[in-house]
């Protein structure tokens, strides 16, 4: 399944460029943006280009779509931070997803709290 398969996907319309996100990198299969709603001094959702609607998804259509969107997150975490970060994937309702187009969200910039 292409972006273009979900016409009424947010992330989707983000990637086609059709709503503003606050884009802090791209490459040829993935973007960051900042999140609308940071949990941490950088919070970046990091999509890729094509559609799928989760990581097990995504894993088992496109491996190297996946070690993309990883190799972006490392990048981000880099420049805006001092790459040390965590990177977290939901996946499905229960554990919180909202946006049914796979997205990492990397959390950095500082001590994290939690997870221990």
């Amino acid at each position: 399944m292409t972006s273009t398969d979900s016409p009424d996907c947010l992330f989707c319309k983000i990637v086609a460029g059709d709503i503003p996100a606050d884009v802090v990198a791209s490459s040829d299969t993935a973007i960051a943006f900042r999140d609308i709603a940071p949990k941490a001094p950088v919070h970046v959702l990091v999509v890729p280009r094509e559609h799928y609607p989760d990581v097990p998804a995504l894993a088992a259509s496109d491996p190297e779509g996946l070690a993309g969107v990883v190799a972006l997150a490392d990048g981000v975490a880099t420049e805006l931070g001092d790459g040390q970060y965590r990177l977290i994937f939901n996946t499905g309702p229960k554990a919180g997803q909202t946006v049914f187009h796979v997205h990492a969200h990397l959390l950095a910039g500082g001590e994290l709290p939690g997870f221990a």
